[in-house]
């Protein structure tokens, strides 16, 4: 009896081994300020939906490049809310990272705080194989 069954079993393991790919969509953008368009240059940009959460995060040139377990290995297809962090440590204005390194000294942030939060960004979009970039604008902190 095993031995029917073990054919296909070894067949279906071979089809998804073979056939099954992750499906991800590749998806990179550019983060720029509303008022003038210059990019931001620290922090992540974060596309989350009810059960699922990837990251990417932002250089110097304000590009970012999302995935789920790398930056790199994009994200399932489907509709997501996106925040970002942005802030640096008062200071160090160019520190990479988002938040500044080291120790201490004050948090200052460099985007309205509305545009932290999944909920408040306001931000969403529908990820299909077609869309391989993704570009927003955001406020600046007051």
């Amino acid at each position: 009896m095993y031995k029917k069954y073990s054919g296909f079993l070894f067949l279906l393991m071979s089809l998804c081994v073979l056939g099954c790919g992750n499906g991800n969509v590749g998806l990179s953008g550019k983060v720029t300020f509303s008022d003038d368009g210059a990019p931001l240059t620290v922090g992540t940009v974060w596309f989350t939906t009810n059960s699922f959460l990837a990251r990417g995060n932002i250089d110097e040139n304000g590009i970012y490049r999302v995935g789920s377990r790398s930056e790199k290995d994009g994200l399932p297809p489907g509709t997501y809310r996106v925040y970002i962090s942005g802030a640096v440590k008062e200071g160090s204005a160019g520190n990479r990272g988002g938040m500044g390194g080291g120790m201490g000294g004050n948090v200052v942030p460099l985007i309205d705080p509305k545009f932290t939060n999944a909920k408040s960004s306001g931000i969403e979009v529908e990820v299909t194989s077609s869309l391989k970039n993704f570009d927003f604008a955001v406020d600046r902190a007051k």
